[in-house]
């Protein structure tokens, strides 16, 4: 029974994330929100906090995040096959059309229904990815230090162009420093346990 149920979570992996990467437009960022449905809404894989800490992972390490998402997420669901079922269940998709597309039709991207086709699907996929930072805001952001850091990046992101590694990692730091911060706080604050009775 164990081996079975273990078979069975590796074929739910990569049908997951086939059906990710056979269904998303727009590969990157675009997958995101769908990953976030399937893992957390779905199949109870991981919890929010699980999985936005994958994501920062995913986005500090070489390679799509799309693919490093799909990496870590098969890994802590399903060991070292899971992580290769997942990765293999999101690329596959896009190998093969890119492929087909590579081989019988050069000219497709550049006709003028792809054109048209694209036009709707732009501005679609950006509100997709809107919709999945406005869900994980509402639960990861319930702190004041979170909706700071939150705001900072933002802002930095949209007139400085900073890369997002280093934006990750200076996050982390204040991170660290505030939780310092607060717990040297409390610390000070609980009465001295020490004296007569």
């Amino acid at each position: 029974m164990p081996e079975r149920t273990k078979r069975t979570n590796l074929f739910s992996l990569f049908i997951t994330f086939f059906k990710v990467g056979a269904f998303t437009i727009g590969g990157g960022y675009a997958m995101v929100p769908v990953i976030q449905r399937e893992v957390i809404e779905n199949h109870q894989w991981l919890d929010t906090e699980e999985f936005v800490e994958l994501i920062a992972i995913a986005e500090m390490t070489p390679g799509p995040i799309a693919v490093n998402t799909a990496t870590f997420v098969g890994y802590r669901t399903g060991g070292f096959l899971g992580s290769v079922m997942a990765t293999l269940g999101v690329v596959l998709p896009s190998f093969s059309i890119i492929l087909a597309i590579a081989l019988f039709f050069p000219r497709l991207t550049s006709h003028p229904i792809t054109q048209r086709l694209f036009y709707g699907i732009r501005p679609a996929v950006a509100a997709l990815i809107g919709s999945a930072v406005f869900k994980l805001g509402k639960q990861i952001l319930k702190t004041k230090f979170g909706f700071v850091i939150a705001i900072a990046v933002f802002l930095v992101q949209l007139l400085l162009g900073v890369p997002p590694i280093p934006t990750l990692l200076i996050a982390a730091v204040a991170g660290l420093l505030y939780q310092y911060v607060v717990e040297e706080k409390d610390h000070h604050k609980q009465p001295s346990k020490t004296g007569g009775k």
